[in-house]
């Protein structure tokens, strides 16, 4: 018998509940976790990249306006900076390096960066988070960059991946998740496709169901933070809803898998204040190394 991942057991929605973990002054984003298991995350207003260590969250970097995050093999993180315009690279320690990508891509002017995916082969993906005029860039190790997709209303949360050469993009203004097939011509139709169209907020307001972060199980699902929702979806394979988690924050922002949980970034409003949930659900993360 074909073995289909998608019927793998996840918690009921029912019965799972989100536990708090932190509550903090500003908005919370960009978790990430590196090899070791640590959870770094950002809080944007209070232009602080942070680790969770011990119950506590604990400064260890600074921005202008830091947003979506990746980790690198050798620990250097890559920060999506919304003020700077920038993707941003720090060493392990939370030294700032400089920018790593170029101001103008393409002739267009890179404006607002806030999440980020990486390819470990060739280089690293980011969101321009726009209205109506969204972008999706990316910038090789080499330095070289390109434009991935354009004429997204706010392309928002993004992930790779690998094994599909695949990037599901959060086009948040359409609450929707778009499919990127790398595997064709940016000019082919389907090259950039719809993949799952989510639930509306029953108040109906515009702002209340903006799909943001998002994140792959190892089963090859994907996880989204539904701003405005107070939730977190589960898509299978085929971009059919499974399961509905409440996330315990309003303004959920992002998620990342830290061993068998799920944490959670966001807040009670914007710029503040923020907080930081876990859910146990029984599965690990998806990786790119």
């Amino acid at each position: 018998m074909m073995h289909n991942p998608d019927q793998n057991a996840l918690p009921d929605p029912e019965t799972t509940r989100p536990e708090l973990m932190l509550e903090l002054n500003h908005y919370t984003e960009g978790p990430a976790v590196d090899l070791q298991g640590s959870l770094y995350f950002t809080d944007l207003a209070g232009k602080g990249i942070r680790r969770f260590q011990g119950g506590r969250s604990l400064l260890w970097g600074k921005g202008e306006r830091p947003n979506g995050q990746a980790i690198l093999l050798n620990g250097d993180h890559l920060v999506c900076d919304s003020f700077s315009a920038c993707v941003l690279k720090y060493d392990s320690n939370g030294k700032l390096l400089g920018s790593v990508s170029p101001e103008s891509i393409e002739g267009h002017k890179v404006r607002c960066p806030n999440d980020i995916a990486i390819d470990p082969d060739r280089g690293f993906y980011f969101t321009d988070s726009v209205r109506k005029e969204g972008m999706v860039y990316f910038v090789g190790w080499d330095g070289s960059a390109r434009t991935v997709a354009r004429g997204i209303d706010f392309a928002n949360g993004v992930v790779f991946q690998k094994e599909k050469n695949v990037l599901w993009v959060a086009e948040s203004y359409k609450n929707r998740i778009l499919k990127v097939d790398l595997n064709v011509q940016l000019e082919d139709a389907g090259y950039m496709t719809v993949f799952a169209s989510l639930p509306f907020n029953k108040n109906n307001i515009e702002t209340g169901n903006l799909p943001d972060g998002m994140a792959l199980d190892i089963e090859g699902r994907l996880w989204i933070a539904h701003y405005g929702m107070q939730a977190i979806h589960v898509l299978s394979n085929e971009g059919a809803i499974l399961a509905s988690y409440d996330s315990g924050i309003p303004l959920t922002s992002n998620v990342c898998f830290v061993g068998d949980e799920i944490w959670i970034t966001g807040g009670i409003s914007e710029p503040g204040p923020g907080r930081l949930t876990r859910i146990k659900v029984g599965v690990g993360g998806y990786s790119l190394f």
